[in-house]
């Protein structure tokens, strides 16, 4: 599957999509959900929570592996995917869409500028 040209990036392989209200909806590539395998368990961050960029903010866990997911940009979390929590097979099924993971406010939307582009992502897999 391709990235999406429309969202931005963090090395991290987590994607970022602005949305009309200023929000972020954040969530994993397709990449990263390819390599953790079947998920099978999400711990959430909480609504409310604050966290700075590239700072660890939730966990994914799947059958071979748990991985770590980091806040692109610094902001605080607004809503959780809750149908995540309950079917975090969800993310394999549809990572840009259905298995988004959380959304915030983001400190400073101008960091947003600072991700990668869909194209800068995918050169950086083949480095």
């Amino acid at each position: 599957m391709s990235n999406p040209i429309s969202l931005k990036y963090a090395e991290t392989h987590e994607w970022v999509r602005v949305e009309t209200t200023g929000e972020l909806t954040i969530g994993i590539t397709d990449h990263a959900q390819d390599l953790l395998g079947d998920l099978v368990f999400a711990e959430l961050p909480e609504v409310g929570q604050r966290f700075a960029a590239k700072e660890q903010c939730m966990l994914l866990e799947s059958v071979k592996a748990a991985s770590d997911i980091y806040m692109p940009v610094g902001g605080e979390i607004v809503a959780i995917n809750s149908q995540v929590d309950e079917e975090p097979e969800i993310i394999n099924q549809d990572s840009f869409g259905e298995g988004w993971l959380f959304k915030i406010q983001p400190d400073n939307q101008a960091d947003v500028e600072a991700l990668l582009s869909s194209e800068a992502y995918e050169a950086s897999l083949d480095e």
